[in-house]
Order: C-alpha cells, then structure tokens, then sequence
C-alpha cells in the first residue's frame, strides 16, 4: 500500500515540476499557517513513535496519552489545512485558473484524505486499547499507525517543500528530466 502511496505523490511532484515550466504558472501565496499545521504533524509523529516505544515496554497507560495525543494533533493538522483552504478561498484564490492554485488543493486534499484513512485506523486502535485486549494486537496496531505516520510526515515534508518553493524549483525541474 505504500509502495502505491509513494507512487501517487511521486507522480504529483513530477506533474507539478512539468506544469510549472509553462508560462501561466504563477506561483500560489505562502500561507504561514503551512508551518504551524506541519509542526501539528510532526508533533503526532512523535507521540506516535512515543505510543510504540510505550506499548513494547508494556507502558499501557504512556501508550493510550500517546495515542491520544497523535490523534489529537493529527485532528490540529486537518483543521488547519482546512483553515489554509479558507485563507486561499478569502484570498479570491478559488479560482483555479491558477494551476499553482489548483495543485494545491489536489496535493493538500490528497494528503488529508490519507491522514483521514489513517486515522479510521487510528480510532479502531484507540477504541480497543480502553477494554480488554490482546497486548501482541495491540502492539502490532500501533507500530502499523506509527509507520503509516512517519511516512505521510515524510511526503508532507517533501509537499511542502514543494508548496513553498514558489519558482524556484530548478532541481525539482532538473529531477523531473525536463531542464
């Protein structure tokens, strides 16, 4: 599945290096709150990684904070890009005319449709860690939640770098095969 993933975003990256080299390509605003939003992701990263680092050493009350904490933070991340998606749209820069704009609302929506998958996952780890439950289950649960964290932490780095790069993408471009 995250070979797919990985696929997918790939070719997101590559489409918008090739569109950007036409010349109604106007880069889209740099919203700060893309900083606050990706500090939100790391931050459930590593209360995730702290999750398995808690459920291998039988910490069962540090593993659920944890988990609470990823889910929480992972919910500030989707929040805030929906309230970036509302900062662009007050901006008059709905209009997608603008294929910065556009490949921004496809890679940001991409990308929180993946976190929101997650965290269908995340909830159904997060219910069975409050009843009884099998500890190897559990465990195995939470290190599939931390992986698939780290890896959308990962590709949000690189969209983000993208995102905020404006025109200045010459190794992008180069990368691509098209300068």
């Amino acid at each position: 599945f995250l070979a797919v993933v990985t696929v997918l975003f790939m070719l997101l990256v590559v489409a918008y290096g090739r569109r950007m080299a036409y010349e109604d390509w106007r880069p889209s605003p740099q919203l700060g709150l893309l900083w606050a939003n990706t500090f939100a992701l790391i931050l459930s990263s590593v209360a995730l990684q702290w999750a398995q680092f808690s459920v291998r050493r039988g910490r069962m009350d540090g593993m659920r904070v944890a988990l609470l904490a990823g889910g929480a933070f992972t919910v500030v991340f989707l929040v805030g890009q929906i309230l970036a998606w509302r900062q662009l749209n007050a901006m008059v820069y709905f209009d997608v005319t603008n294929p910065a704009i556009a490949f921004f609302y496809l890679i940001t929506g991409l990308h929180g449709l993946h976190l929101l998958g997650g965290m269908v996952a995340w909830g159904r780890t997060f219910a069975r860690v409050w009843g009884d439950f099998d500890v190897a289950r559990i465990r195995h649960s939470v290190e599939l939640c931390t992986l698939y964290w780290h890896f959308l932490l990962g590709v949000w780095l690189v969209l983000f770098g993208l995102l905020f790069s404006g025109n200045n993408l010459d190794i992008l471009l180069k990368l691509c095969g098209i300068r």
